[in-house]
């Protein structure tokens, strides 16, 4: 298993479109060993991959291949991102991701940001706000928004309300087909 690692570690990083410079000052892994962990000329130690791991955001089973267990249930484990409860809904580093998303009635002031991507998001309940640009819209449940991250965007809570909502995200190259009826 091991021996596979340092092939993931390379395709994980260029996935992210990150340098080996980047994800040394990230981690605090010199470069040096970044390109012998990827190269498979140096055995990666627990703290090493526990680091990339948290960079990279994929469970650390993703980065030594673990065997499945068999059981085909997904664990979720809801986890904090900008005041957020965010709970990813795939397993899978590489492609589309989808997250369960609940924002709290707190989270009401924007604060944009743009990046690669494209991002779909369906209210579960409760109210969103959502900012692309110099647009502002309130989604309520059942409503879906589509957008390109390249744009300046942020989505939070209208201040009444806790709100829940599915997000997809794909990083570029990596395309949703929707289809219209």
């Amino acid at each position: 298993m091991l021996e596979r690692v340092g092939g993931r570690l390379k395709r994980l990083r260029a996935q992210r479109r990150m340098t080996l410079a980047e994800v040394s000052t990230a981690t605090g892994i010199s470069k040096s060993t970044m390109s012998r962990l990827e190269t498979g000329q140096r055995r990666p130690t627990l703290e090493l991959l526990l680091a990339l791991s948290q960079v990279y955001r994929v469970p650390l089973d993703d980065l030594v291949a673990a065997p499945a267990q068999g059981d085909p249930r997904i664990r979720l484990k809801p986890g904090r991102v900008n005041g957020r409860t965010v709970i990813p809904l795939t397993q899978h580093p590489d492609g589309t991701q989808a997250w369960k998303i609940v924002i709290p009635s707190s989270k009401v002031t924007p604060e944009l940001r743009a990046h690669d991507g494209h991002e779909w998001i369906y209210v579960l309940s409760g109210h969103m706000r959502l900012v692309v640009g110099d647009d502002d819209w309130v989604l309520g449940p059942g409503e879906v928004a589509q957008f390109s991250t390249e744009q300046p965007h942020w989505f939070g809570s209208t201040g009444h309300e806790p709100a829940e909502i599915l997000s997809i995200f794909s990083r570029p190259g990596e395309r949703m087909t929707v289809r219209e009826t």
